[in-house]
């Protein structure tokens, strides 16, 4: 069943408390037009759903194909997540707040403005690993209007908005080394709430429209209450301090947070594909460059984290969102942290937790290594290598005793990539060496890989979300009972103090 990232999967466990628009993002207050992807013209192949928890029904690419279905393990804590469209980052503006609350009344919304935007992209092949798609220099705006079913309150008495936007800028901006600002940079009243995406242990996450701009966000909500009962403050705060620091085009984009005296509010990108999760127990197993595409954005997104000391530790499908046009996005940074030297915690996904994680052993950024080869093994076979009928501690012997088998299928430069990443030795284990991730992206596995196309989206996806573009379509996401209790209602704020960076 699709999920959303940022939501805590059953798989996940942790414990102690240490913690679409794709090619141009857009700020919930910026007015732009994003670009229409015509699907029409993809060819695809219907298929059945694999797991009893698929709910909706894709469409593959011709190199997906049928195959073996998969148990996730049960978790011991979850929390919800979320994905999303992005934007060129605006400027604070006189007089917002940020959202995760109900979204801004304005008496004359902005309209959007049509811009240039990024070149649609063409149809998905693999073999645009190796040569680049031909772009036809067409772009469409759009506007798409939902009405809200939560009664939204006038922000500002009810006065225009004097906020002033900056230019729209054509071309992708480069990767920000310094925090943006997202703190209160929204409210509940620039928002309408639309419907509900995914659920967890502390909120939800609901599907929510700017009163700006008309784009469609997502925006996660915390109950303060349950986040300090689960011993998840900690957690909870570096995930809001490591999406205000990263910008990069496979990770999730935070553009504000914002609190009130019951919860927390986290406004992100809406990324209508659903998740990768969802697509796997579909297909079974992926062919072999289909993995290969898949797993190429993810190493370049744990290079990125990896440059700014940044362990993501939480590596799996669930927490891999597909964009309108296939391009993965990362989301669910609840364990992410910056850690320079080494850490202790016990923290992840039974399934994906390296030996020296299991073993209380000292551990850097070598295990979202280990993690990138269970999630190709688990790309490849429609299994992760040390499921055991859904025991963790039986997975954690599996793990500490390191036997991997490999089935006949897989393509013999994959294995030794495989056998390179999921090794117990760090001083042999990829990406742990002296050469970093250039030693995985320079292994003969992804030797097709043109990696600076990849990085610019310059490359076709494989499969392509039969969603419609811009129109906040969330038909790859399970419907949900809608919350009951309204939000930013006035009371007593008792744990404020602990989350003063909201």
């Amino acid at each position: 069943m699709p999920s959303l990232g940022f939501l805590k999967k059953k798989r996940t466990r942790d414990q102690n408390s240490d913690p679409s628009n794709t090619s141009q993002p857009n700020s919930p207050v910026t007015p732009t037009a994003s670009k229409n992807f015509d699907s029409s013209a993809v060819p695809a192949l219907q298929t059945q759903s694999t797991a009893a928890s698929a709910t909706s029904t894709s469409q593959l690419g011709p190199a997906i194909h049928q195959g073996q279905n998969h148990q996730s393990q049960q978790s011991i804590q979850s929390q919800p997540s979320y994905q999303g469209q992005q934007g060129q980052p605006a400027d604070k503006p006189p007089m917002q707040n940020p959202p995760l609350q109900h979204p801004y009344v304005s008496p004359t919304p902005p309209q959007p403005t049509p811009s240039p935007g990024a070149q649609p992209q063409n149809l998905p092949r693999i073999a645009n690993l190796i040569n680049p798609p031909e772009h036809d220099g067409s772009s469409q705006s759009y506007q798409h209007q939902i009405s809200s079913s939560f009664p939204v309150p006038p922000a500002n008495n009810g006065a225009p908005s004097n906020q002033q936007y900056p230019p729209i800028m054509s071309q992708p901006q480069q990767i920000q080394d310094q925090p943006r600002v997202t703190k209160g940079k929204y409210s509940l009243a620039d928002f309408e709430i639309l419907r509900t995406l995914g659920t967890g242990s502390f909120g939800r996450v609901h599907l929510v429209q700017s009163r700006h701009n008309q784009r469609f966000y997502a925006v996660k909500v915390l109950k303060k209450a349950q986040v300090v009962k689960m011993k998840q403050v900690e957690h909870t705060n570096d995930e809001r301090k490591m999406l205000g620091e990263v910008k990069h085009p496979f990770l999730i984009t935070l553009w504000g947070t914002f609190q009130d005296a019951k919860n927390l509010y986290m406004v992100m990108d809406f990324v209508e594909g659903g998740e990768l999760f969802s697509l796997l127990r579909k297909s079974g197993r992926f062919p072999n460059p289909v993995a290969k595409f898949y797993a190429a954005e993810v190493t370049l997104a744990l290079e990125y984290l990896h440059t700014r000391n940044i362990i993501y530790r939480d590596l799996k499908p669930e927490n891999l969102l597909l964009d309108r046009h296939g391009h993965l996005k990362i989301t669910d940074f609840g364990f992410a942290k910056r850690v320079p030297d080494k850490t202790w915690t016990l923290c992840g996904t039974p399934d994906y937790l390296a030996p020296e994680v299991v073993s209380n052993k000292g551990y850097n950024k070598s295990v979202d290594w280990w993690s990138l080869g269970i999630l190709i093994y688990e790309m490849l076979c429609g299994y992760t290598p040390f499921w055991d009928g859904g025991s963790p501690m039986k997975i954690y012997e599996n793990i500490m005793k390191g036997k991997v088998k490999y089935p006949a299928y897989i393509n013999p430069d994959a294995q030794d990539l495989l056998e390179r990443l999921i090794t117990a030795d760090l001083t042999k284990r990829l990406g742990n060496l002296y050469g970093g991730s250039q030693d995985v992206k320079s292994h003969p596995w992804f030797a097709e890989v043109t990696w600076d196309r990849l990085a610019r989206k310059d490359i076709d996806a494989p499969y392509t979300p039969p969603v419609k573009a811009g129109a906040g379509d969330a038909s790859q996401f399970d419907r949900y009972p809608e919350e009951t209790e309204r939000y930013g209602q006035p009371g007593s704020d008792d744990y404020g103090h602990l989350f003063v960076e909201f």
